[in-house]
């Protein structure tokens, strides 16, 4: 990675900060490069664009990685295609500006990440599950919910956050009954559960 590159990475870094952009977490973003890497994926589906920082992150893991990935933000998508434009990714990140429960792709991927509406991690799995290359994985994000997912209920004040934390709680439960998956959870960034298709 050139110095420009890293150099504009930080800047992302410090406008998500800013702007109050949730991005991912350091060590969760070296989990899922590392991860890359590790199992040679070459394409991924990511819902839940933001501004481009992950993407970013996933294609300079290795030139023949291509991430295809969708927001429904305009504001972030706009700023998202002035990232990648930036950093020349334009061949390598394909953004999409819908709202992911219109999208319908043909394609097929080796990993999907689900980083969007948390409350829509199951309608998300279901729904883009079909795109996925037989042994392909689902890996999702923010699984610990800034560690309120292990709380106790009556702890948590907020009603609306209260019933984001069941959503996950049903979405833990819905990966660990699901047949079809290998789960594997892990306490990195904030919870990260990593799906993998077993074979048929």
């Amino acid at each position: 990675m050139g110095i420009d590159q890293f150099r504009y990475i930080k800047e992302i870094k410090e406008y998500a900060k800013e702007h109050k952009v949730p991005i991912m977490q350091d060590d969760g973003i070296n989990f899922l490069t590392n991860f890359i890497i590790k199992h040679q994926i070459t394409s991924v589906l990511e819902v839940g664009t933001a501004i481009g920082y992950s993407a970013i992150q996933m294609v300079l893991t290795s030139p023949t990685v291509k991430v295809t990935s969708i927001e429904r933000d305009h504001e972030r998508y706009l700023q998202a295609l002035k990232n990648i434009k930036q950093l020349n990714l334009e061949d390598r990140i394909t953004l999409i500006f819908r709202d992911a429960k219109e999208v319908h792709l043909d394609e097929k991927f080796d990993l999907i990440f689900l980083d969007a509406a948390k409350a829509q991690n199951i309608a998300f799995f279901e729904q883009f599950e079909k795109n996925l290359n037989p042994r392909g994985f689902i890996l999702t994000d923010n699984i610990s919910f800034h560690g309120l997912v292990e709380q106790e209920e009556s702890k948590i004040e907020s009603r609306n956050v209260r019933g984001l934390v069941r959503k996950i709680k049903n979405y833990i439960q819905f990966l660990k009954e699901n047949e079809h998956y290998e789960v594997t959870f892990y306490k990195v960034g904030d919870g990260i559960a990593v799906a993998r298709q077993k074979e048929e």
